[in-house]
């Protein structure tokens, strides 16, 4: 955020853009890094909701033709009447993106690449065999590619974390083992299979609910600032990352208070009764965290809306009375746009 912030300024020299933008970038590169171990040790912080995979699929080609070469010819083929299923939008981006970026490498002298979507209905012998699931109505994600393969002894590493077969400094070992991850977390199975000089297919069972699409704030473009003018408190304990929230806030029109503890909060809220429409917190604060915030709130009858924050896994989360699903809940590390988009989807 504070990167972005001061990119944003108009008066920056060139060269010192640049350096942010390099700085902006590393962190990115370890926030990715971050939940890719997380998602495969299973302890990636889940806010999963009914979507359609064809819906959410619709937002990735663009970024994925940045993925592949051009002598890659990427295709999406989308099921006719998919079903719904229960899924983190985050994280299904990082299984196809993951995928995409396998096959690529697996194409040195280009090739296709195939993403496809479909219905299902695994009965008790397909349940039990590789996919080891419970028989019933799945969502399929199949991502396949015709490159050079892998022959029986690779398939079976394939998703051991920091298993690779590319050289030094060409891969972290750590995609494959993410997606596998994130699939068990959602209660999902993948089923592989290859041969060599006949390409890969990997194929992702989600379970089907027959339950609606969730409604989530998008703004009316990619391109549109969003912006808000309501009043808005910040309650976070360290003292940089405070300061850029408030100054992305700032910036997006909010009036804001900022507090460095609960106990603070507290205070804040007295001084200025009845202002504020949102509190955004840390989750774990010294003296009083978020939830218990919270709680004091509602004892005293104020039901002030809560965004809450946090870098914790799901865990931690939860001896701190707050989970990871909730629907006002940001995991840490976010940028300003993700930032932005949450507090306005509360407000809204």
């Amino acid at each position: 955020i504070t990167c972005e912030n001061s990119m944003a300024d108009s008066e920056l020299s060139n060269v010192i853009r640049g350096d942010l933008n390099q700085i902006h970038r590393s962190c990115e590169r370890a926030a990715g890094l971050t939940r890719q171990l997380l998602a495969f040790s299973r302890k990636q912080i889940l806010q999963p909701k009914v979507l359609n995979l064809n819906t959410a699929l619709a937002e990735l080609p663009h970024l994925l033709s940045r993925l592949v070469s051009e002598n890659i010819e990427l295709s999406i083929s989308l099921g006719d009447d998919l079903g719904n299923t229960l899924l983190d939008q985050g994280q299904l981006e990082q299984i196809v993106l993951n995928l995409v970026v396998n096959s690529r490498d697996a194409l040195p002298n280009g090739g296709s690449i195939t993403i496809e979507t479909a219905n299902a209905v695994l009965d008790k012998a397909l349940a039990a065999g590789p996919l080891q699931v419970n028989p019933g109505r799945y969502v399929m994600l199949a991502v396949r590619d015709n490159g050079i393969g892998m022959d029986g002894p690779t398939q079976a590493r394939i998703f051991e974390p920091f298993f690779t077969t590319k050289g030094a400094g060409k891969g972290t070992g750590l995609g494959l083992a993410t997606v596998y991850g994130i699939v068990q977390q959602n209660r999902g199975s993948i089923w592989v299979y290859s041969e060599p000089g006949r390409g890969s297919v990997f194929k992702i069972y989600f379970p089907l609910v027959n339950e609606p699409v969730e409604n989530v704030f998008v703004p009316a473009s990619r391109n549109e600032e969003i912006r808000g003018n309501e009043t808005i408190l910040v309650v976070e304990d360290q003292d940089d990352l405070r300061d850029a929230i408030c100054g992305t806030l700032i910036n997006a029109g909010y009036s804001v208070l900022a507090a460095g503890s609960g106990l603070e909060a507290l205070e804040c809220l007295a001084r200025n009764p009845n202002i504020v429409d949102l509190i955004l917190t840390d989750v774990v604060m010294p003296e009083m965290g978020g939830q218990d915030l919270a709680k004091r709130l509602v004892q005293r009858g104020d039901h002030t809306k809560i965004l809450y924050l946090s870098g914790y896994t799901e865990d931690v989360l939860a001896n701190h009375g707050v989970s990871g699903e909730h629907p006002q809940f940001l995991e840490k590390p976010f940028n300003r746009k993700a930032l932005l988009s949450k507090i306005r989807s509360i407000l809204s």
